[in-house]
């Protein structure tokens, strides 16, 4: 298993709005950009392959815009590439981290300096949701994919594990990029579901009514 101690210092940052990975997690990309083919290239020749998720900022008049202080980094554990020279990949999650500070280069793609100390529990075991009351959860997930015309295969929902149920959840559900960055920082499993039932709460009620999942 990896440990946080075995990622490097430095590695290259892909800021793309609303994109979230977690720990364990797995995020297909589709890559076109010049810039960050050459990302993906120079990841792969790399002992690690690690590219960090990361949320940038809404800071107008800004350029680059400045990057939320915590993201993800994945390992690209797929690669295809299509006949138009575009690449189809995977990132499968391994860590959160802290940007300690962007590094200038010459590398068409940002990189950045993190600190992985905050998040060893990211490279422990998977982690459970005593607290995960499955029946009324999954009664606010049909009204909110119903307000949302989402559709999915609810066997398998209701089969998963409690981590990959909602870090699932957390990634593909159509919130603010603001919003998912509070999912991806929440400290815990527990405090994760909490902060991502609020957030179909809200969109259902709509800022209304003051119901409640307990």
């Amino acid at each position: 298993m990896s440990r946080p101690q075995d990622y490097p210092d430095l590695i290259p940052i892909f800021p793309l709005p609303g994109a979230l990975l977690l720990p364990r997690a797995r995020l297909p990309l589709h890559i076109f950009e010049p810039r960050y083919l050459a990302m993906i290239e120079d990841c792969m020749k790399t002992p690690h392959r690690l590219i960090g998720m990361v949320q940038p900022r809404d800071v107008p008049g800004t350029e680059p815009r400045p990057l939320h202080a915590i993201g993800c980094a994945g390992r690209l554990t797929a690669f295809s590439e299509t006949e138009d020279g575009r690449y189809l990949i995977t990132l499968t999650g391994k860590s959160r981290f802290r940007v300690r500070e962007e590094v200038p280069g010459f590398a068409p793609y940002r990189r950045c300096s993190v600190d992985w100390s905050s998040f060893t529990q990211d490279c422990g075991q998977e982690e459970t949701d005593p607290g995960l009351k499955r029946t009324a959860f999954f009664a606010l997930l049909k009204r909110f994919f119903g307000k949302h015309k989402l559709s999915t295969d609810w066997d398998s929902l209701s089969e998963a594990e409690d981590e990959l149920l909602i870090n699932s959840l957390s990634m593909l559900c159509p919130f603010e990029p603001d919003d998912k960055q509070a999912l991806l920082e929440a400290p815990s499993l527990q405090t994760r579901r909490e902060t991502l039932v609020m957030l179909m709460e809200f969109s259902l009620r709509g800022g209304g009514t003051d119901e409640v999942l307990q």
